[in-house]
């Protein structure tokens, strides 16, 4: 019955994950393809939803408490390291969708997946320097077969590139693609190292946790930008948001 609900759980999210990933790309380009301006208000937006991770942990407290015999379920279980740690990568998460968000307004979906592409091979290499994690078939099969579904996505990679783009914000856009793409596979190794030196049994409950850390901080830190860039004076937001909250 526990396998049963684990595998529940791994689904479901591996169902999230795939819709974020395939969706939310095309839409952040629609947006800025008919106009939108608001790259921070973009990248505010990729993290905004976060307070729904508040459900599912509400959840797991309930089932706690229900379960342990103590008479004090503790609300969260994060210790001080690992929170601290949650805080510094969801720091680096905000500045990560930054980039992404700079980078999808001047180039092409097909383009941005064909760089960010780039992100498994670094991924497992930072993984290994990092987290000791070894290199094996299966791995090696896996961002190859990545890889080359994005490369195949990059054809005809210029239609849906801007008519009134020049050649200087392409190059920019590609760029601030490339460091979204490092900095992610960078972020991805540091978490699994978060967990590891903060030794704590990592569950699926703790997991959320952090996430929910992370994506907090990192609309926080999104939220500075907008504020700094007056995205709030923006007269057609309710419009923008609509359009952008598809993702």
């Amino acid at each position: 019955m526990v396998m049963k609900m684990k595998s529940v759980r791994v689904i479901i999210n591996c169902i999230f994950l795939a819709i974020g990933s395939c969706g939310g790309p095309l839409m952040l380009r629609l947006y800025f393809h008919n106009g939108g301006e608001r790259i921070w208000f973009s990248s505010f937006l990729q993290t905004v939803g976060c307070p729904l991770i508040l459900f599912p942990l509400l959840f797991s407290f309930l089932s706690r408490r229900r379960l342990e015999e103590q008479e004090k379920t503790s609300l969260f279980l994060m210790k001080p390291p690992l929170f601290i740690a949650s805080v510094v990568v969801g720091l680096l998460m905000g500045f990560d969708n930054y980039l992404y968000s700079y980078g999808l307004a001047y180039i092409p979906v097909s383009t941005a997946s064909l760089i960010i592409s780039a992100q498994l091979g670094f991924t497992a290499l930072f993984a290994f320097f990092m987290v000791k994690q070894k290199f094996t078939p299966f791995t090696i099969n896996a961002i190859v077969l990545l890889t080359v579904g994005a490369v195949v996505l990059a054809f005809n990679s210029d239609s849906d590139k801007l008519a009134n783009e020049t050649h200087k914000e392409y190059v920019v856009g590609f760029l601030m693609t490339a460091g979204a793409a490092l900095l992610y596979a960078f972020i991805l190794p540091l978490v699994e190292l978060a967990y590891k030196k903060s030794r704590q049994r990592v569950t699926y409950t703790l997991v959320l946790e952090f996430q929910m850390v992370l994506c907090f901080v990192a609309t926080c830190f999104c939220l500075v930008g907008m504020l700094a860039s007056g995205d709030f004076k923006v007269r057609n937001m309710l419009l923008v948001f609509f359009l952008s909250s598809l993702r």
